[in-house]
Formats: C-alpha cells, sequence, structure tokens
C-alpha cells in the first residue's frame, strides 16, 4: 500500500482569525486513540470552541469536537476529551513566555494530515477588539472591491 504524502485539510478555525491577531503559529502532533483518527480521515472534526493549554511543561488541546466514530464499539474516544500536543521542548518553552503577557491565549487554526499523520496548526493570539474586526473587514471590503474593479477593467479591453 503507497504511503499518504502531502496535506489533507480536516478542519480550519476561521473564526480565530476573525476574533485574534495571529502573533506566533506552531505545528503540532497529536496524541490520538484509533476511532479518533478513523473519525478524523472521515473529515470530522470542529475546532470553533477550542483551545490549547501549558500545563506542566506539557501542552494541552482542550474543546476541540471530533464526533465519536460511528463503527466504533465500546472503545470509542469521549468527543472533547484532553489531547496532547507533541512539541519540542524549545517550542514549549517559547510559547509560555509568550503566554506569559496578558491577554494572550494558544488557539488551533487548522487541523490536517500531513504525510498519513495527524497535525494541528496552533497559535500565540492577542484578542481582537470590536473596532479591530471592524477594520479588518473594511479593510477586505475594500481590497475586493479594488480587485473587482480592476477585473472590470481588464473584461472592458
Amino acid at each position: 500500500m503507497p504511503k499518504e504524502t502531502g496535506r489533507k485539510l480536516i478542519a480550519q478555525n476561521k473564526k480565530a482569525r476573525h476574533d485574534y491577531h495571529v502573533e506566533d503559529t506552531f505545528e503540532a502532533g497529536l496524541v490520538l486513540m484509533g476511532t479518533e483518527v478513523k473519525s478524523l480521515r472521515q473529515g470530522r472534526a470542529s475546532l470553533v470552541d477550542g483551545f490549547a493549554e501549558v500545563d506542566r511543561g506539557e501542552v494541552w488541546l482542550l474543546q476541540v469536537h471530533i464526533p465519536q466514530y460511528a463503527q466504533g464499539t465500546w472503545t470509542n474516544h469521549e468527543a472533547r476529551r484532553r489531547r496532547k500536543l507533541l512539541l519540542n521542548r524549545v517550542e514549549i518553552d517559547r510559547i509560555e513566555r509568550k503566554l506569559s503577557d496578558k491577554g494572550v491565549t494558544l488557539v488551533p487554526l487548522s487541523l490536517y494530515f500531513k504525510d498519513g499523520r495527524a497535525k494541528v496548526e496552533i497559535a500565540v493570539a492577542r484578542g481582537k477588539k470590536a473596532y479591530d474586526k471592524r477594520n479588518t473587514i473594511r479593510e477586505r471590503d475594500a481590497m475586493n472591491e479594488a480587485r473587482n474593479e480592476v477585473g472590470r477593467k481588464l473584461k472592458g479591453l
């Protein structure tokens, strides 16, 4: 059987980029049970309420919803259990230093398979204020309008 290569996206947390200023990102492995992997291979997961924390030198992913595997038996997993993230000691220390600042949190951005292994992209992020969110929307709309205008001009030529 050929080995899986490349990156296959499972879930993305678009709300995180809307609600937070992303300062730094990290790629971490996940410690999963067999039924969790099978559920992820079906493309079923939600990062919406998820966050991560550093506890006694280890990083944990919390509130990420991976639904139970339909064909699972008594070995099935709990949908919102704590999952350990696999990071280097240097990365964990860097995350801990950044989290010591006020208003900074650790949020998951995406969940994917990379070369057959489940990975999560986590970010050290600072919460946005309401006016920051409005400015982001205003800038995005201005960029879309400019792109559309250029497209209309090119069609007219």
